[in-house]
Formats: C-alpha cells, structure tokens, sequence
C-alpha cells in the first residue's frame, strides 16, 4: 500500500503524465525493478486504493444487520463509508476525487479503475445471494474482505517483461457462489454497484465538499432512493 500511496501522491501533486515509475519507486524507498515486480505500469500503482475503497463498501453491505432489507443495507453501507470521518477522513475524499477525475482523463488509468469497479460488483453478487437467501439456507458469515488488498508479485517468466500484474483482490477468479449466480443476481449486484459509482464519480466531477447535499454520499443515497420498489429477490417465473 505505501507503493499505492507513494503514486497517488505523486499523481496529485504533479499530474499523471509528469509522474515515472521510476519517480513512484523513489517515493516509495524502493528500487525501480522491485515496483516492476508488482506492476506493469505507473497507472496499476493506484489499484490498491481503488480497490480499498471499493471492498470497504461490499464489506459494510455484508456487515449491515440481518433484519435490514437490501435497500436498507445497502443506504446503511453508504451512510458508514461515503461519509468523510467513518473510516476515510475528508483529506482522502479530496485524493480521491483527484484519482477519479484522472481515471476519466486517461485511458489506462480508467482501465485500472473500470477493472476495480468490475470486481467489487463480483463481490457484491456473492454480498446480496447471501442477503436474500432463504432463512436456513444462508452460508456461515465470510471473513471480512482483505483492507488493503494484499499485492501479489507480477508472474516471472523468462523474457524480461513479465505479464502485467493487478491487486490479488482484483485478479482473483470469481468465487464459487458467482459462477452459479443466476443473471437477475448479477443485475442486482451491478445496478447497486452503478448507483454508488455514479455518484462518486459525480461528485468528483464537481467542486463540492465532500459532506453535505452534494457530497457522494448524499448522491449515492439519492440514486439508491429512486430504485426504491425495485425488486432486489429474484421472483419465480409466471406459469404460462
């Protein structure tokens, strides 16, 4: 994560273009072929922050109470991790919002952000099969998601460029339960994910504090409010 932190520091203060790995790698105390053992890019550096965010939130879904419905837990969620001070201080907010925008501004830092994106609504397919499963039939309560995703070294080959390596928590194959999900799980899973992506990244679109009306929590709740009556259970198919 200090690898991470060391990009995201440099993105910000310099911008992204001005950054070089090996610039990243100085920030961090470490040598430039030990920053290409994890990563294939400067743009893959920020990953683990993405990431981090997004397995915060799958993480707060599966925490919320039992007898909370899905909207409930998932505005629950929102409540206690888009909101600046309950476990991301405004101070990040405002990196944040700098790393979203340069994810919209260049292709391969939105590639990196599109794949973290991508697998926190993996995880939350296996999050809301839980939350709906019958009484009785739900699985035993999962370990929390690892925060900060742990960085596996990049495969070694024998040419001297190795594959490109991600986060192991975004490389990761799908788990069991999301190769059976049924499609109506994968499209639940993917319009909670949209509501709170879209409304971080249109906070950060903008120039308002993270708190208040406009701040990604207040969005993320809003949207999460118009799909009230939206049916987050699968239901039976009629007879014909």
């Amino acid at each position: 994560m200090e690898i991470a932190r060391a990009a995201a520091g440099l993105f910000v203060s310099r911008g992204l273009k001005a950054t070089r790995a090996e610039d990243i790698a100085q920030a961090a105390g470490i040598a430039p072929r030990t920053f290409y053992r994890y990563f294939a890019t400067k743009e893959e550096a920020v990953a683990p922050l993405y990431a981090a965010g997004a397995e915060r939130w799958a993480q707060a879904v599966r925490e919320a109470p039992a007898e909370l419905t899905v909207p409930e837990a998932l505005e629950h969620a929102v409540q206690h991790t888009l909101v600046p001070g309950r476990g991301v201080s405004a101070a990040s907010w405002e990196w944040a919002r700098t790393l979203i925008r340069l994810a919209g501004a260049s292709p391969a830092l939105g590639k990196v952000w599109a794949e973290v994106c991508h697998a926190s609504e993996t995880a939350l397919v296996d999050v809301l099969s839980e939350r709906t499963a019958p009484t009785g039939t739900r699985d035993a309560p999962k370990p929390p998601l690892a925060s900060p995703p742990a960085l596996a070294p990049r495969a070694t080959s024998t040419s001297t460029d190795a594959p490109s390596a991600v986060p192991a928590s975004a490389s990761a194959a799908p788990s069991g339960r999301d190769n059976v999900a049924s499609p109506y799980q994968r499209f639940t899973a993917t319009v909670a994910s949209a509501a709170v992506r879209v409304a971080v990244e249109s906070w950060a679109a903008t120039n308002a504090p993270p708190t208040g009306r406009h701040g990604p929590a207040e969005l993320a709740l809003h949207n999460l409010r118009a799909l009230r009556g939206f049916a987050w259970e699968e239901r039976p198919a009629e007879e014909t």
